[in-house]
């Protein structure tokens, strides 16, 4: 059994080795294209690896106690870190959709590209290269997550590597469907129904956030392990509650974060105009001139320091903050009791509830 600090270390190290080899594929086109390659490094250095640890603890859920085969290991750390880079992918395409200057306290990666093309006295327009080099750093990071999944499943069972395979494609079809939906909400929320708002803004938790981040990755890491029905029906009914306490937890973090923890300005998430599911209470509680307000500047990228804090007071005042803390304690509690009497590892069920504290009482 690996310790989760010593996991991240494992999956650091074989992220860097695949993207050494393909970086120098890259070189070997020119130094120009191998930038990619030296950024693709820099972007994926660090991060809490909350989707690898649950991948490999839902590995370790459906084995026998004590040490590891080492050979599965390799392959679950592998499609862990194969999980690493679709998110990294992820976040590329996310920041510029949602115009985020930042991630992680570092430029993102648009930003990055367009500061390089002003260092650089490139000709055109500064901000379309940032867009169109990250969009291209998004799709070659999308595409690297599929070639280094295909290598970590290349000696497993062929039944296994077929099926969590199939488990990843599905991942990622409806993570890219829920960010679809994310962006959605953000246009099309002034004409749908007023006591739709908030199943929509759940709905779009559960596909873009909740089965991704943890759900998925646990499936993922469960049949590599050869894991029975009953294991992965077990370890779904956990992690879907759970990935929603984790969003939930994000969007508070969205909206009151603080920057110099989270990495991003405070109030993100009002500026980028998301209508989650705190917005969606905050609404329902709002009276009707206070909810004209709130529809108003919800979104404006001009908003200053005061209009933000105007809107956390009354998004708090709405009791909207509480009504987030409710339903993360009640899908913590569902979580949690879908590993009571749970047929699996009691080492990993252990660490499953460790982990469940970590990623829904997290400050970044």
């Amino acid at each position: 059994m690996v310790q989760s600090n010593r996991l991240v270390d494992l999956v650091q190290d074989r992220l860097d080795r695949f993207l050494d080899s393909r970086t120098s594929i890259l070189r070997s086109i020119c130094a120009d294209a191998g930038r990619l390659g030296t950024i693709s490094g820099e972007f994926l250095s660090g991060g809490k690896r909350f989707r690898a640890l649950f991948c490999y603890w839902g590995h370790r859920a459906v084995t026998a106690p004590g040490p590891s085969d080492g050979s599965e290991l390799d392959e679950v750390l592998g499609a862990a870190a194969a999980l690493e880079l679709f998110h990294a992918a992820a976040l590329v395409h996310d920041d510029i959709i949602d115009s985020s200057d930042t991630r992680r306290g570092a430029p993102s990666a648009h930003r990055r590209f367009e500061s390089m093309h002003g260092s650089e006295g490139f000709a055109s327009d500064a901000a379309s290269f940032g867009t169109s080099a990250a969009l291209l750093l998004g799709d070659l990071l999308l595409g690297f997550s599929d070639e280094l999944l295909d290598e970590a499943m290349r000696e497993l069972p062929r039944e296994r590597a077929i099926d969590a395979r199939a488990a990843f494609n599905r991942m990622r079809t409806e993570v890219i469907a829920g960010q679809y939906l994310d962006i959605l909400e953000e246009n099309a929320w002034a004409v749908a129904a007023e006591d739709e708002l908030l199943p929509r803004a759940q709905r779009v938790i559960v596909f873009k956030s909740a089965k991704y981040s943890v759900q998925a990755p646990l499936a993922i890491g469960a049949t590599i392990g050869g894991a029975s029905a009953g294991q992965l029906e077990t370890l779904r009914e956990f992690g879907l509650p759970l990935g929603i306490a984790y969003q939930l937890r994000d969007d508070l973090l969205g909206v009151f974060g603080d920057a110099e923890v989270t990495g991003k300005p405070s109030g993100d998430d009002l500026r980028e105009g998301k209508r989650t599911v705190l917005i969606a209470l905050a609404r329902r509680n709002l009276p009707s001139s206070a909810r004209r307000v709130l529809d108003e500047l919800l979104g404006d990228r001009s908003l200053s320091d005061e209009q933000v804090q105007m809107l956390q007071r009354a998004i708090t005042d709405a009791g909207a903050v509480d009504e987030a803390e409710r339903l993360i304690a009640r899908n913590v509690d569902r979580a949690n009791a879908a590993l009571d009497e749970a047929s699996l590892n009691p080492d990993a069920i252990a660490q499953l509830r460790s982990l469940t504290r970590s990623v829904t009482q997290r400050v970044a």
